[in-house]
């Protein structure tokens, strides 16, 4: 579905191991930074310690000129840095980076490089944490610690790293925002052949079908499809599914350190949010099926980066559109809808309380069109299921699911009698009624322990919103 080494969606609703635990350089070494900070610091870069004010949330710049952010614990001034250092490259199987300090435009050659391929110094030593947006090698971006430094070579400084958490990081510090995901931004795998994506962003800017509308910030997928609803059901049963969804997720994140407990962190939260709109059609027989039909129609993944004061956060959203029906006899229906609304969910973590969910959507919807005949039962959903994460590592599992829902009892019959011009004899009794509904439920996953809470043992369900509401009534 993406790219790699794009993909790192998105992901993004995409969480790893987001935080750096840090020990203390094993080993000074020649650093060019002023005393006490990171290497590669610039004197008027701004630190985590913001004066005891909140950090800034808010999305980082294009990728190349995003910062990479280092901290050295153990000395006077061990708080995350912009850093000039960039991660040039990193392999996953082995965990070696190279570190290379970025070269400036000026007349004078660079004093970490000279020419010929002579070694690039980057001051980088054991115990160094470094965030980074995603770079080759870590689509996904890249949160490590230093290990060990291997060699000094003409890209940089090579080194061994180790997985490592966010507090390390951003330690007493405190920030709090949710942020918009650029639609333009995801990369898309397209699992069925007329599948459509759209997006609108501001300056005019907007790829899709010719006059498609779509809000600013939106994404938008359009499907149309037969479906099969019961095994070995001939063509002509099939039912066909046509609409799309339109979608402006958010990511929201948080994060508190723990000064008021003493140690450890105070707080955290990570989710995704967003406006939804979907309309679609579902039309023909739907017969029974031992279980329901769902078919994924679309992949999208996302690698938004965050500017959490100097540090760079990865997240990683996916999304995948998917119908499914569902029946427990053989109906003919013909309805249409739309759905409106918000959603929500994720987890947040406390002290004394540990992780815990969240979900929330409000939803509703609007019938254009009904009709069925025969009797039975149908279920059809047109939903998206999310995922986000950090650094690559997943934390929330949301699926949200809204739905029309069609009961129907009744009986059509005609007699006519045996050699007979009489007319027939018609009956029909029953009746039927479409109701709306939106189910919202997930999970929360092992690695949201990435901010440096404790690790809880299992995975945490969010629990099941259902919401279900009457649209409208006929008779058969």
């Amino acid at each position: 579905m993406r790219k790699r080494p794009l993909r790192a969606l998105m992901p993004a609703l995409a969480a790893s191991a987001l935080f750096l635990a840090a020990g203390c350089s094993a080993d000074p070494g020649p650093h060019t930074a002023a005393a006490g900070g990171a290497p590669g610091d610039s004197t008027s870069a701004a630190s985590v310690t913001d004066a005891g004010q909140p950090l800034a949330v808010a999305a980082a710049p294009a990728a190349a000129a995003t910062p990479t952010a280092v901290a050295r614990p153990g000395t006077s001034d061990g708080k995350a840095h912009k850093s000039s250092l960039k991660v040039k490259s990193y392999d996953g199987r082995t965990r070696r980076a190279v570190i290379s300090p970025v070269k400036q435009a000026t007349s004078s050659p660079s004093p970490s490089t000279t020419p010929g391929g002579a070694p690039a110094h980057s001051g980088t030593a054991v115990g160094d944490v470094i965030a980074s947006a995603p770079v080759p090698g870590a689509p996904d971006g890249l949160l490590v610690k230093v290990t060990k430094v291997i060699d000094e070579t003409a890209d940089g400084t090579e080194v061994q790293t180790a997985p490592t958490t966010l507090d390390t990081l951003l330690g007493d510090s405190e920030a709090k925002g949710a942020v918009p995901v650029d639609p333009a931004s995801f990369d898309v795998e397209r699992l069925l052949p007329d599948v459509k994506v759209s997006w609108a962003k501001t300056g005019d800017i907007h790829s899709g079908p010719e006059g498609t509308k779509i809000p600013l910030g939106s994404l938008r997928v359009d499907v149309a499809s037969k479906v099969a609803t019961a095994e070995g059901a001939p063509a002509a049963a099939d039912a066909s599914v046509s609409g799309f969804i339109q979608v402006a997720p958010e990511v929201n994140f948080s994060y508190g350190g723990g000064a008021s407990t003493g140690s450890g962190v105070g707080a955290a939260s990570l989710g995704v949010s967003g406006d939804w709109t979907s309309q679609w059609a579902l039309k023909g027989r739907v017969s029974a099926s031992a279980k329901p039909i769902r078919l994924p129609f679309a992949k999208l993944h996302a690698d938004p980066v965050l500017q959490v004061g100097p540090i760079p956060v990865v997240v990683n959203l996916d999304l995948t559109c998917y119908f499914q029906v569902s029946a427990d006899g053989s109906v003919t229906v013909g309805v249409e809808q739309n759905f409106t609304g918000d959603f929500s969910a994720g987890g947040t973590f406390g002290p004394g309380k540990g992780w815990t969910p969240f979900s929330e959507s409000h939803m509703a919807s609007t019938p254009i069109r009904a009709s069925v005949t025969a009797a039975g039962s149908v279920k059809a959903v047109l939903g998206a299921q999310a995922t986000v994460g950090l650094y690559g590592a997943v934390g929330v599992n949301a699926d949200l699911a809204p739905y029309l829902r069609v009961e129907a009892a009744g009986k059509a019959t005609g007699t006519t009698p045996v050699d007979s011009d009489t007319k027939p004899d018609t009956e029909v009794t029953g009746a039927w009624t479409l109701y709306g509904g939106v189910d919202l439920s997930g999970t929360l996953m092992l690695n949201l322990s990435v901010f440096g809470t404790p690790v809880f043992q299992y995975p945490i369900p969010l629990g099941t919103l259902h919401r279900e509401w009457r649209l409208a009534d006929g008779k058969v």
